[in-house]
């Protein structure tokens, strides 16, 4: 036995999943001989207790490569290993059905059946089948059969499913216990929202300085928010800017005196990283948003950037944490050609002590937060940190709290990316926002749905403060609607900045993902009744795709997709599928052209549809199955091939079809909600 898979590291890392998350176990299985092999995999669960008898089975014939589906069912840490062994059933059953017909040692061979049988009903409880195993035994001897009846009796479905069950297995060979961390489901599952809380309710006069809304006028939005379908109400940093190099509107190296800043220059007079901006309000207020949402199923999400202001404590508290340049002066944050001349990143290179010391500070802080109620975080540029700083700060808070949930926000070369998730990032930011082609989508999102969902859990943002993509900045409304229904029904998680549901995207200047007016810079408060009555608002596309993605299993898995031929490039259509908490496919058919209608064939590969309910005919193609539309409630007929003709900014909800299988002999079970 070779190869056994997922596998993270070597083994020195564990693979990740979620109760309920399915994932197959695979191994290369083989033998000297011509001797038939069987394998299966041992899922252990926290306890050390085994889990039920997996068999696998060869997933190709001829190739020696062996599959199991898996499932745990609890939080913890969990191994899993794979057993190969010999199978002397299956090899006397591909003998005796050569032999017998052939009159080839018919009577040995059947007394070697026989014995064999008795062995494998020694070990199968009398409950489960042990009584059609010996009648076997006795079929396999009845010198007044023939040998042809005898030989079927030990064939029949009701023996060999027994075996299967209770194969008998010789020479067994095991792998080592591989770890597997299974975390709570919010660190696969859930849908975003990103918002300032300094926006909501605050006051933007013509004439004179502006006032800042704060935690309690945030609080308000997050009705409308719930409503929406969101899980997680994500906040910037929430704690004193600094004044020193403040910046303008648009990034501006001069600011005014009535200018607010950017909430990721943190620190001043009053205070640091577990201080909170007194134009926020008091902790208490922080309080109440954390409970509000709480009332509202939501979770608080809390920005954590570990830099500083120029006025951050730290900063004279502990010069050994920052790095100088040639002329004496403190390094800023740099991304040429970007500068922010307000911030100060720490540095763990300019004094030995500075990374034990950070380390402690860190964790000192992540805790201030955790006592008040926040369990996941958003890391701000963990890419610029050592990798060994953020395994001992992860392993540290998931040691005594393993249902914190950290985000690694790191837009940065691919190695780092996986590696981050690797050590214990939860979840990860992609480059879903600059794949944007069938092709760049197909590629990507193999990747991510492949081996490297064992360890990497990708978070879909269509937006963010600091990118507006091109596509959305060209495209329009239908261009918002495309991005939302792919990161919705693409990801697992998904995510989106306030202000992308009424479209907005203006861009600082031409060829700029900034936009104009950031609201990393100034207030930026919305009419969002207006939005709604006006209709420039695509939250009904947004509760919709919401309130599918919490009654379809389907959409909450990662490792399920699997993409489908169209003979058009701006067509793609994909499908998930899961069996747990019961068999449920989604098939997705997207219009990725926000300009232009578009045509297409969609053949689908019905193997992806095998534990989907259809029948053999609908299997086949002879048939047609029915399938709905979940945004727009009509039914279709689907087979093999289909036409469909999409249109962008049309009658109907999105230039796409969401489109569920209603098998003619439904396979049971209820929509499922959000299970955490």
């Amino acid at each position: 036995m070779l190869d056994v898979r997922p596998v993270v590291e070597c083994g020195s890392r564990p693979a990740k999943a979620v109760p309920g998350e399915t994932f197959q176990v695979s191994a290369t299985v083989f033998r000297e001989g011509h001797d038939d092999v069987g394998a299966n995999v041992v899922l252990r669960g926290p306890a050390g207790r085994a889990g039920p008898w997996t068999p696998m089975r060869e997933l190709a014939p001829g190739t020696d490569r062996w599959g199991a589906e898996v499932t745990p069912d609890a939080e913890g840490r969990w191994t899993y290993a794979v057993e190969a062994w010999g199978d002397p059933v299956g090899t006397w059953r591909r003998h005796a059905k050569i032999k017998i017909p052939a009159g080839i040692d018919t009577e040995l061979t059947l007394e070697e059946g026989a014995l064999l049988h008795e062995r494998a009903a020694a070990q199968v409880p009398k409950r489960d089948g042990r009584t059609a195993v010996l009648e076997a035994v006795d079929a396999l001897r009845d010198t007044g059969r023939t040998g042809a009846a005898r030989l079927a009796a030990a064939l029949a479905p009701e023996v060999t499913a027994v075996l299967d069950r209770y194969p008998l297995r010789e020479m067994i060979t095991s792998s080592r216990p591989l770890t597997l961390q299974v975390e709570r489901r919010r660190a696969l599952f859930g849908s975003w929202y990103e918002l300032f809380p300094r926006s909501e309710g605050a006051v933007v006069p013509e004439i004179g300085p502006p006032v800042s809304g704060t935690l309690r006028t945030a609080a308000e939005r997050l009705d409308a928010v719930a409503a929406m379908g969101f899980d997680v109400v994500y906040l910037p940093p929430v704690h004193p800017i600094g004044e020193a190099y403040r910046k303008g509107p648009d990034n501006a190296l001069s600011a005014s005196a009535e200018d607010v800043g950017s909430p990721w220059a943190i620190g001043s007079a009053e205070g640091g990283h577990d201080a909170l901006h007194p134009d926020l309000g008091t902790m208490e207020d922080f309080d109440h948003f954390v409970e509000r949402a709480g009332e509202l199923r939501m979770e608080v999400a809390l920005d954590f950037a570990l830099q500083c202001s120029p006025d951050h404590p730290w900063v004279k508290e502990h010069p050994e944490w920052f790095a100088k340049r040639a002329d004496g002066t403190i390094a800023y944050a740099e991304n040429p050609p970007k500068k922010y001349q307000d911030i100060y990143p720490v540095s763990f290179d300019n004094d030995p002590s500075a990374y034990a010391g950070l380390v402690r500070e860190t964790l000192r802080v992540l805790r201030f937060w955790m006592a008040h109620g926040v369990r996941i975080f958003r890391v701000d540029n963990p890419h610029t940190k050592p990798v060994a700083f953020w395994e001992k700060v992860l392993a540290d808070i998931n040691r005594t709290d393993p249902d914190v949930v950290f985000l690694a926000e790191a837009f940065t070369r691919p190695a780092m990316m996986h590696t981050l998730a690797k050590i214990g990032f939860q979840q990860s930011y992609t480059y879903f926002t600059w794949r944007n082609t069938k092709h760049e989508l197909t590629e990507y999102l193999t990747e991510l749905s492949g081996e490297a969902a064992a360890y990497m859990r990708p978070n879909f943002f269509v937006n963010t403060p600091d990118i507006l993509h091109a596509y959305l900045q060209e495209g329009g409304r239908p261009a918002f609607e495309v991005r939302a229904v792919l990161a919705a029904t693409l990801s697992p998680s998904w995510g989106m900045y306030a202000g992308f549901e009424l479209c907005e995207n203006t861009a600082l200047r031409p060829g700029s993902e900034e936009y104009l007016s950031s609201e990393k810079y100034q207030l930026r408060p919305r009419d969002w009744t207006a939005a709604d009555r006006e209709g420039r608002s695509i939250t009904p596309l947004i509760t919709a795709l919401n309130r599918l993605r919490r009654h379809r299993p389907a959409l909450q898995q990662l490792r399920d997709l699997r993409f489908h031929p169209t003979d058009n490039e701006n067509v793609l259509a994909y499908s998930k599928h899961c069996v747990e908490p019961y068999a449920d496919t989604v098939l997705i058919v997207v219009n990725l052209d926000p300009h232009h209608t578009h045509e297409a064939t969609v053949s689908l590969d019905m193997s992806q549809f095998e534990a989907s309910g259809l029948s053999a005919a609908q299997m086949s193609g002879a048939e047609s199955f029915p399938v709905r539309d979940e945004l727009t409630g009509e039914t279709y007929h689907w087979g093999r091939d289909n036409y469909v003709r999409l249109e962008p900014g049309g009658d109907s909800p999105a230039p796409a079809h969401i489109l569920t299988l209603r098998p003619s002999s439904p396979t049971g079970g209820s929509p499922t909600h959000d299970r955490q």
